[in-house]
């Protein structure tokens, strides 16, 4: 899953090499926390926080096949 994650932000941002996943275990859910490079916080979070949106989306799906709760955090 944090693999997943790193690739889809590496591959959206102009400096993959910033991208950082942290994973935590919260009560009954992972938590993922993402942080990218400050010129690169709008392209993972979208017009209108779609891009970010999708990306959540996106991870929960793989999350739920896989019998896991997850939660993706964008830190700036």
């Amino acid at each position: 899953m944090k693999d997943l994650l790193i690739y889809i932000a590496q591959n959206l941002v102009d400096n993959p090499d910033d991208v950082t996943v942290t994973e935590k275990e919260a009560e009954a859910e992972t938590v993922y926390e993402l942080r990218v490079a400050q010129s690169d916080m709008g392209k993972i979070i979208g017009r209108q926080g779609k891009v970010a949106k999708e990306i959540r989306t996106l991870m929960r799906s793989v999350a739920q096949r896989q019998g896991k709760r997850i939660r993706i955090e964008i830190i700036d």
